[in-house]
């Protein structure tokens, strides 16, 4: 009997056959139904594993083919998104990457070009200012006239290379020959205008309304004339006198460092309001806005809500408000004072008349000798309780047109100025030289400007030099020996705020007032008074302000000289003594 042994597909020798005999014989009887067995096994798998390799009509094949390839269609299409997306990303990362280095280099740069860049910006801004500097002091003439005004401006020491400044005994005999020869009559003058102008304002109260006009009070004298430094001729006295509006009105003033109402320009000015006695100081809201036709005020009547502007006018205010105005306080002390004259002029036998028609009290005197005498009678308001006050008319410069709103009143300190000269002069000692410096520099710079014409200095702006240094410099500093030091130091100082453009008021912003003055606090705690401010806004001005103080130095020992007489200096020291 013959075995015949076979193996499963999985069983290792699978389809090989095992005959212990008659080998190829057993390959050619089972060769053909192996192959038929493996085909079948082949195709069973094919089913099993692979149905969709087969047609619709299988029974293995879903039905829902087209849905299955739908989403496999919206699958190909969310990882194509993917994939871009994806793309994306990374070529923003690399752009980024990029953008990283990039600013890296540029950082890098930068690092090492620092400073060259630093030095060229600083020369760029540096050549900037310069152009901009010449073009402010060149725009307005010619680039070497100005040159040579920058270089007599440098210092004073340069303005005065090959000026010889008089020695001490020339500046002595010139004090005692110019100066005290024609200052000794001034006592005199003084006394007989007091005493007319009392004998004047005593005759405006008579003819004036005592219930409708203005109350005049007594004058007061201020000025160079009652400082004893005057010495150009001729000699004007300068009198203030207060006036009051009557009951039951009151004046009510603001001031420029109290109120936001004023112009830069407008500094050193204020304005005085003419009210009620029992009106509230802040007034009704009733007078500051429109009501409306339908409304009205519960503490005032509709008769109180305003004045009649007649009633202004005659309390010489502006038109339509309740300002002051200065022009029409002219006109009234104009018509007083002449209503006054006629009344009086039988008395004297002198003539009176107006010497300047748009000042509203300059006065002169004609005696039937020929000679005249001439004085200014200014109305002026007192501010609050102190002796400051509102001056209608205030004499300008004549380089400077510009004039401020006939409601700004200009203040006046003039009364405590003349304290303040009283009181230090106390302090000095015996003949000081400080009024002999003022009357010499006052003398010499008028002596220029009759020769040059007029400049933008005043001899206020050289009384305020004195007033600052006589508080800056000690009291043995102004002995009557050292006049020639005192006078150079004055000239320094006025040359560096002509230089700077800078003058400040002595009282406005000076917290070194004595107490002794009872100057009013409001105006020391102020902001500092420019008075050479007009320099900055009028260069024309100021350049021949400039030109005139330079031709003075250079004039001076010329000047002098003109009016002394050469003398021994032992006996010319002697004499300067005994008058100052």
């Amino acid at each position: 009997m013959r075995a015949y042994g076979w193996a499963g597909p999985d069983t290792p020798g699978f389809g090989i056959c095992i005959f212990p005999a008659r080998k190829s014989k057993c390959r050619e009887g089972t060769a053909m139904p192996v192959g038929i067995f493996r085909v079948c096994l082949v195709v069973i798998t094919a089913i099993i594993n692979r149905p969709f390799l087969f047609p619709k009509e299988n029974g293995t094949v879903p039905e829902n083919t087209e849905e299955i390839i739908q989403k496999m269609k919206e699958r190909e299409e969310s990882l194509r998104l993917q994939k871009l997306r994806l793309e994306q990303e990374i070529a923003g990362q690399e752009a980024a990457q990029q953008a990283l280095e990039k600013a890296a280099k540029v950082v890098e740069e930068i690092k090492e070009e620092k400073v060259p860049w630093d030095m060229w910006t600083a020369l760029s801004m540096v050549i900037f200012l310069l152009i901009e500097l010449w073009r402010q002091d060149f725009q307005e003439g010619n680039w070497q006239d100005t040159g040579a005004e920058e270089d007599d401006m440098a210092v004073l020491g340069k303005a005065f290379k090959g000026v010889a400044f008089p020695d001490k005994a020339t500046l002595a005999s010139f004090y005692e020959k110019r100066i005290l020869g024609t200052t000794g009559d001034m006592a005199r003058m003084r006394e007989m205008v007091e005493g007319f102008a009392d004998d004047l304002l005593e005759a405006l109260r008579s003819v004036c309304n005592r219930d409708a006009d203005m109350e005049v009070e007594d004058c007061m004298g201020v000025g160079s004339m009652y400082e004893n430094w005057r010495v150009r001729k001729p000699f004007v006295c300068d009198l203030i006198v207060p006036f009051a509006p009557p009951e039951p009105y009151c004046f009510r003033s603001q001031i420029w460092c109290s109120g936001d109402s004023f112009a830069p320009d407008e500094q050193g000015y204020g304005t005085i309001k003419v009210c009620r006695a029992d009106e509230d100081v802040t007034g009704c809201i009733c007078d500051k806005t429109k009501l409306g036709e339908d409304m009205l005020c519960l503490l005032h009547s509709q008769g109180n809500t305003s004045r009649p502007s007649s009633e202004m006018e005659d309390l010489l205010c502006f038109k339509n408000t309740q300002y002051l105005d200065a022009d029409q306080v002219m006109k009234w002390f104009q018509i007083a004072v002449t209503k006054a004259w006629n009344r009086i002029s039988h008395k004297y036998e002198f003539d009176l008349s107006f010497s300047l028609l748009d000042s509203p009290g300059a006065l002169k005197i004609k005696f039937r000798s020929g000679k005249s005498v001439a004085f200014n009678l200014t109305p002026v308001v007192q501010y609050e309780n102190s002796d400051v006050y509102f001056i209608s008319h205030f004499p300008r410069n004549e380089l400077v047109a510009e004039l401020p709103s006939s409601t700004r009143w200009f203040l006046t300190f003039a009364v405590y100025e003349r304290r303040f000269i009283q009181l230090i002069s106390k302090t000095l000692p015996a003949g000081a030289c400080h009024v002999s410096c003022l009357q010499i520099l006052s003398f010499l710079h008028g002596k220029q400007c009759s020769l040059t014409g007029p400049s933008g200095l005043t001899n206020y702006h050289l009384k305020t030099v004195m007033l600052h240094l006589l508080q800056a410099r000690p009291s043995q500093d102004w002995a009557p020996e050292k006049l020639e030091a005192r006078l150079q130091d004055m000239l320094k100082f006025l040359e560096k705020c002509l230089h700077e453009k800078k003058l400040y008021h002595f009282f406005v912003g000076n917290e070194k007032v004595p107490a002794e003055l009872g100057f009013p606090i409001t105006f020391q705690r102020a902001e500092p008074l420019n008075l050479f401010r007009p320099f900055v806004l009028h260069r024309d001005v100021y350049r021949k302000t400039v030109d005139t103080f330079h031709e003075m130095l250079r004039n001076t020992s010329a000047l002098i000289n003109e009016y002394t007489v050469h003398i021994p200096l032992a006996h010319t020291n002697g004499i300067h003594k005994e008058a100052i």
